[in-house]
Order: structure tokens, then sequence, then C-alpha cells
């Protein structure tokens, strides 16, 4: 069974849930294929197919991954914030405060998230020129997506994080997977969601953000 949503709002509410994860309700294997299968479908470049994802759900298995989790969260680095970044962040009152509100209570229950899922792509793009960059996130990031909104249209949960990067290659060693030759793209926990009822988010001014024939 999906839920009864039209096309847009799936796509407008599918959201990063941190603090609904349902902790107590396995998530079956049959619906997790079900969302790789639509995953598949997404375009990839050249038709090359290179997606693999990751489903972690055995007990002990998962504690080993969200050990490595918690410990690489506070390595984790990115760019600068600009002045555009913080405005945008914070348009809305409160909301980074929610966000990471939403942040600690997943570390604190990580070891609890029934189900992890880490998508990876063939093919190293590490000091590689932008082309090539996006030859290879291009054809990940598409897939990734459908997958989320599949769980999405079935009850379950998802949030894109990028956990893993700073202990990628540990990672990698712990669920047996090539690290000279695959990248793990994310880390996204997964599970029922507690209630099904979610909006839309609040953005910034679309006028912001759209050029027209020109920047």
């Amino acid at each position: 069974m999906t839920l009864d949503l039209t096309p847009d709002e799936l796509l407008t509410t599918t959201r990063a849930v941190r603090k609904r994860l349902d902790l107590t309700r396995p998530v079956p294997r049959e619906l997790i294929e079900q969302c790789v299968d639509v995953a598949m479908q997404a375009p990839t470049g050249r038709n090359r197919q290179r997606w693999h994802f990751l489903v972690v759900t055995d007990p002990a298995r998962r504690q080993v991954v969200a050990d490595i989790f918690l410990r690489a969260l506070p390595l984790a680095v990115g760019q600068p914030l600009t002045e555009h970044d913080l405005r945008r962040m914070n348009h809305h009152p409160g909301s980074m405060e929610r966000i990471f509100d939403g942040l600690r209570h997943l570390a604190d229950n990580i070891h609890r998230v029934p189900a992890f899922v880490i998508p990876a792509v063939e093919g190293r793009t590490d000091h590689a020129p932008v082309a090539i960059q996006a030859g290879a996130w291009g054809s990940i990031l598409p897939a990734v997506w459908s997958f989320m909104i599949a769980a999405r249209a079935r009850g379950l949960g998802t949030v894109w994080t990028t956990a893993q990067g700073p202990l990628e290659e540990e990672l990698a060693e712990a669920l047996g997977v090539p690290y000279d030759e695959v990248m793990l793209a994310a880390f996204i926990p997964l599970a029922y969601t507690i209630g099904t009822d979610f909006k839309p988010a609040r953005r910034i001014p679309r006028e912001e953000v759209l050029h027209w024939d020109h920047w």
C-alpha cells in the first residue's frame, strides 16, 4: 500500500525526518527492495548504472555502523558559511534550532534506527575536476532521491546525511566495500514515520533563486 498523495504532494512533503522516525518498528525487506527498484529507474550517465545500495539491518552490524556515525559527526566540516547562507538558514525564525534539535535527537537514538541505507557509486572522484564530479554525482543523486520519494510513498522516513564522509574509509572497511573503487555517497537512516502528515517546508522566496535568461 502507498499513501494517497499526488505527485506534487509527494515531492513537496518528502522531508528530512529525524525526530519522527519510529524506532520500534522493523522495516520489511520487501519494502526496501521496492524502493530500490524505483531508484534504479532514475537516469544515470551513459546508462552505466554504477549505483549500489547497502542496507544494514542486522543488529550487531547496525551497532558498528552507528558507532562510526557518532564518531564521524564531530569531525564533519563543510564549506565556510557566507552571509547569504546565514540569512537563508535563518530566514524563518526557529528553523535552525529545530534542525539542530532534530540532529541531536537522531544522534542520541541512531543505534535504535531499524535500517541504514548507504548509497554508493562505482568510481572515486577525489580531487577530480568539476566535470568529472558532476558526472559521478549526477549518476547517484537522482537514484537516491527516487529512493527517498519511494520510501515516503510507503510511509517510511529518510534523512540524507553525509556523516560517513570523515570516516568513509572506516565505514567501507566495516561493510566490505572496496574503498579504492567505490564512493559511499550518503548515510541515510530509514524507518517508518510516526504519522504521515508531513507538510511542505517554508523556503526563501522563489525570486531569490529563479534566474530567467541571465543571472
